[in-house]
Parts: C-alpha cells; structure tokens; sequence
C-alpha cells in the first residue's frame, strides 16, 4: 500500500499553499450551485503526477494546483475513479478522499466512479477485485455495497457530499465477470448494480446514481443495457455515456450521440450525462470545435434532461501513462480545446 503519510503530506502542503492566505482561518466552504449545467473534468492521475513531480500551468506560466486551475478555465465539476485494492494505492479510498477534500474546498460539485475492480474497468476489463474472487454470487453482491458504503461513508465523515456516483465504470456488457456478465446473465448484471445503487442511497439518499456505458453514439448498446436492467428491476437515476470520436469523424459522433441522448429521455425518462470525452491533445482547434459543439447538443436534450460533459484527464500530459487523449501541451499548459468549457 502506498504511502498514507505521503499522500496527507500531499494534502496538508495544498491546503497551506492554496486554500489559505497566510492566516490561521479555515477555508472558505462554497455549496455549488446543484442547478448550472455540468462542466467537469476526471482528474483522477493527479496525485500521482505530482507525486512523479508533474506540475501544471496557466496560460500566462503561472504554477498552480490542477484542479484550481479547471475552475479557473470554467469548469465546476471533478470526477475520481475509486479502485478497491489498487497495488500501488492510488485511487483507494484515501487518494479519493484527499482529492475529494480539495474538490469540495473549491465549491466543485463531486462525482465519485466505482470501478468495483483493483484496476481498470472498461469494456474489455471488468475484473473482480482479488479478495473477491472466491465469493459466491450473494457474497459478491455484499463485496459490491459493503465497499460503496465504506468509501461514501468516509467521505460523508469528512463532510463530503457528492452529487452523483456511477456503480460501475463503462459496463456495456456488465460488471464483476464472469458472474456480472450481462451477455451471460442480465439478471446477475442488474443484481450486483442494484447492490451499488441501494448502498449509494443508504448513505446518500439525494445523491443521483449512473449507469455509464461506453460508445454514447451507439444506440443499440443503450437500449440492450437499459431494456435489460428494466426488464430485471435494474435501478438508475442518470444514463452516462462516455464518446471518444477521431479528429475526422467527431460531427458525424456527436449527432449520434445526441439522437441517442433523445432517445434514452424519451425511452426511459432518464437524465444524461456525458461521463467521459477525449481528443488527441495536439489537435486542439479540432478538440475545442468538437467539445463545443457537444456540449451545445448536451444542453439541447429534450425536457432539459442534458446534465453536463466532462473531460477525462484533461491534465494529462507529456505522454503520461502512454495517453495521449488530454488537453494539456507538453509544458503542463492547457491548449486551445479546454477554452469549450469557459
């Protein structure tokens, strides 16, 4: 396990430098406001990356700590990803809390992404966690709420309330395989989301639960997911969507993506929200043109049910972790695509 004395030394040193003025007064507690349209960003690298001694950059070369530096680009919202027994201990509940501590310290609305997995979760891994391997089904849907509950209930202790929380992180074909296999068995699938949804709610009852998938211009994945999680007594409060298109064919994605919002209204009552987005980072006019225009199209969704976009680790850069989708140059400055967000 990493580092519990580094990361509070990371948080303490934040805190200090850029929550105080030199004064021994408490930081300012700003309630966002739970009605403006989502503007946000997953940061969730960013301990890591200064613990490796990444830095980040206004335009005019002024350091300043990464998620101060999203509100002032015009973004009120931070996603954190939450992994149950990381090898190197990031993104364990401590690195999330530290992170959501700061979020909330800046008035950033909050959304918290369980992965139920060590590692990542996405459509090609849904890996249980180790210590769960050997759980039956019923002891895995305990593993699942026990878990949301632990992390939402540290939170809670530091007062620290978010606003939505996703069960499952991209679970186009389910969670927790092969038992949460949703090709195998939906009924598993809607199961173990019910487990997440319903210990969300019994530490947050106000706090929205998401069902995020990936391909949000894939229509047919979405009514597959969701007619088969009503057909099972499947619960959720948003549908999120993740949308990664290429330079050549983000116009073409985005008008798919907003038939499919439609559609998601229309079919299931619910709200949407895109969860996820990215762009090469050296082709910034394109990325800002494509965001721009998403998040018009978000803002459009029928019966106003078009929650917000957020940015998946916009702040990486350099190549960092072999991921080149961020919005940040190579001197820890943000280019020209994060100006959509202002």
């Amino acid at each position: 396990m990493i580092h519990l004395k580094k990361l509070i030394t990371l948080a303490l040193s934040f805190f200090i430098m850029n929550f105080t003025s030199g004064c021994n007064e408490n930081p300012p507690v700003v309630t966002p406001s739970a009605d403006s349209f989502a503007k946000g960003a997953d940061v969730s690298w960013v301990t890591q990356m200064e613990a490796s001694g990444k830095k980040f950059y206004n335009a005019a070369d002024v350091e300043m700590e990464c998620m101060k530096l999203m509100k002032s680009l015009g973004m009120n919202s931070i996603r954190l990803r939450v992994w149950v027994n990381p090898a190197d201990g990031w993104n364990n509940t401590q690195d999330v809390l530290v992170k959501a501590w700061r979020a909330k310290n800046l008035g950033m609305r909050i959304m918290i992404d369980f992965h139920y997995s060590d590692t990542w979760a996405d459509p090609g891994h849904q890996l249980k966690p180790a210590a769960w391997t050997a759980l039956s089904f019923a002891g895995l849907k305990t593993a699942v709420a026990t878990h949301t509950t632990d992390v939402l209930n540290t939170l809670k202790t530091n007062g620290i309330t978010p606003e939505w929380v996703q069960v499952g992180n991209e679970t186009g074909n389910g969670m927790l395989w092969d038992d949460g296999k949703a090709s195998v068995n939906m009924k598993n699938y809607a199961e173990l989301n019910n487990a997440g949804y319903d210990a969300v709610k019994s530490v947050f009852p106000d706090t929205k639960v998401i069902v995020h998938l990936q391909g949000g211009q894939d229509n047919g994945l979405y009514r597959w997911i969701f007619d088969g999680l009503k057909n099972n007594g499947g619960k959720w409060d948003i549908i999120g969507m993740s949308l990664y298109p290429a330079t050549t064919d983000w116009q073409t994605q985005n008008q798919q993506c907003l038939a499919n919002m439609n559609d998601m209204v229309a079919r299931y009552g619910s709200e949407v929200m895109i969860c996820e987005v990215g762009m090469s980072w050296d082709s910034p006019e394109i990325a800002k043109a494509f965001l721009t225009d998403l998040i018009a199209k978000t803002k459009s969704v029928n019966r106003k049910k078009g929650l917000g976009v957020f940015y998946w680790e916009p702040q990486s850069y350099g190549n960092w972790n072999g991921y080149s989708l961020g919005a940040f140059d190579n001197s820890g400055k943000p280019t020209a695509a994060m100006d959509a967000f202002k």
